[in-house]
């Protein structure tokens, strides 16, 4: 198991940003399970709140310079990289100018939720993906966090299915207690859809709210997990959606926990 790949993907990571305990997690699993062996890589967003000279963010001019399809438009991709602090990991950014430089993460200065949060979770999720593409990084899995990575496991299974580099990866998704109220607008399946993806594919979203893109998370997932203490419609809402690929994780025994999840990687093939 010492082998194994992961990629990390969620919204927030300490030290850079921290709005619920995704970033804690983001901070601690990762590096204890790169002191088990296992090789990591770790992808963000990086939203405007994150002071780029202050954490020494560059850009990675080799990844950079790809246009990601959102809808009808294409937007340029951007890759910076900066080092956690007293941690031989790094973390890599995704940007991009339209939709991740205004200064805040999800809501505006009056905690209006962004009309175009379903566009910046879409890019991030095939931004992720093209990024680990460039790298030429072959993940056996990737752990997507909360509801801006849920379209990660339904593109893997569609669009990058035959692509040699995720040939074997399997996905873990684990859901947390960070919801939402905003209903996206009915062009969100369109906006979400590429050449291989039908209506059919999208059914999960077709709330097109926090509970379809968890849905959806679900879903293509190979793995779903709760990141913590979820509220009750979530527990019934992973209860019901998730029988066959539901893994009880232990708060207290975190990492030992989440090595047991990754020890059975090899099981989920079959």
């Amino acid at each position: 198991m010492s082998k194994l790949r992961i990629l990390y993907v969620a919204s927030e990571i300490n030290p850079f940003l921290q709005t619920s305990e995704v970033a804690n997690f983001l901070r601690t699993l990762p590096q204890a399970m790169q002191e088990r062996g296992m090789e990591i890589r770790i992808l963000v967003p990086r939203f405007g709140l994150i002071n780029e000279r202050k954490n020494r963010l560059h850009e990675v001019v080799r990844l950079s310079g790809i246009n990601i399809a959102v809808g009808e438009e294409e937007k340029p991709l951007v890759i910076k990289v900066a080092s956690i602090p007293n941690a031989k990991l790094q973390v890599y950014f995704i940007d991009n100018e339209d939709y991740f430089q205004r200064k805040s993460v999800f809501h505006d200065k009056q905690q209006k939720f962004y009309e175009d949060n379903d566009e910046r979770a879409i890019f991030f999720c095939k931004g992720v993906i093209e990024t680990v593409k460039k790298l030429g990084w072959a993940p056996d899995i990737v752990h997507c966090n909360d509801w801006m990575t849920s379209l990660i496991p339904m593109y893997l299974k569609t669009t990058y299915k035959n692509e040699p580099l995720f040939k074997d990866t399997k996905s873990v998704f684990a859901i947390y207690n960070n919801g939402f109220s905003h209903t996206f607008g009915d062009d969100l399946l369109n906006k979400v859809k590429m050449v291989d993806i039908d209506d059919t594919i999208l059914a999960p979203l077709e709330s097109k709210d926090f509970e379809g893109f968890i849905r959806m998370g679900m879903e293509y997932a190979d793995l779903i997990v709760k990141g913590g203490e979820v509220s009750d419609e979530l527990n019934k809402l992973i209860e019901d959606f998730s029988k066959d690929k539901k893994f009880e994780i232990s708060i207290e025994e975190e990492e030992q926990a989440h090595e047991e999840l990754y020890g059975i990687y090899t099981n989920l093939a079959g």
